[in-house]
């Protein structure tokens, strides 16, 4: 699974499926929501895609943004890919840690977006922890940037969309 470069994982995950133009994208199905998470899937392209998502609990340092949240997806061939999503583009090679109890995740940013480096163990980490705390560069790279999101009903969520949208194999 973890077979794609870092850069072209990211990519995949944020970028949805080329869908002919004729073609209207079905409007987001809601499968539960799990205390702070929801769960939901989307088609892109005719593949089913499974979603969980959480928003921020508290932010620090960059004022108001649009679109902060944390996300684990699974689609057809990718399966646990844990995205944060800033709400700005961070600076060019930034790094961003995710800190879940004593345990540091290493994030890689390509635009607005960092994607886990080793996400197996950051689905670990979310089902253990109470809290993800994200740091990262702040706009222009100025400034540190601090969000905290809640885990509780991370499992829930987490199980909901393996459920649906199940390993193949």
């Amino acid at each position: 699974m973890r077979s794609l470069p870092p850069i072209l994982a990211l990519c995949a995950a944020l970028l949805p499926a080329a869908a002919p133009a004729q073609q209207p994208q079905a409007r987001p199905q809601l499968l539960g929501e799990h205390t702070d998470w929801t769960a939901a899937t989307h088609m892109e392209g005719g593949q089913k895609v499974c979603y969980a998502f959480t928003r921020p609990t508290r932010s620090e340092g960059a004022g108001e943004r649009q679109g902060v949240m944390l996300s684990v997806t699974h689609r057809p061939g990718q399966r646990d890919a844990v995205i944060l999503s800033a709400g700005y583009p961070y600076p060019r090679g930034a790094e961003v840690t995710v800190a879940v109890g004593g345990t540091e995740l290493d994030f890689y940013t390509a635009g607005s977006s960092a994607a886990a480096r080793d996400a197996d163990a950051a689905i670990r980490a979310f089902r253990a922890g109470r809290e993800a705390v994200a740091r990262g560069p702040g706009p222009g790279g100025r400034g540190t940037v601090r969000d905290s999101f809640s885990l509780l009903g991370f499992t829930a969520a987490y199980e909901a969309i393996s459920r649906e949208c199940p390993p193949r194999r």
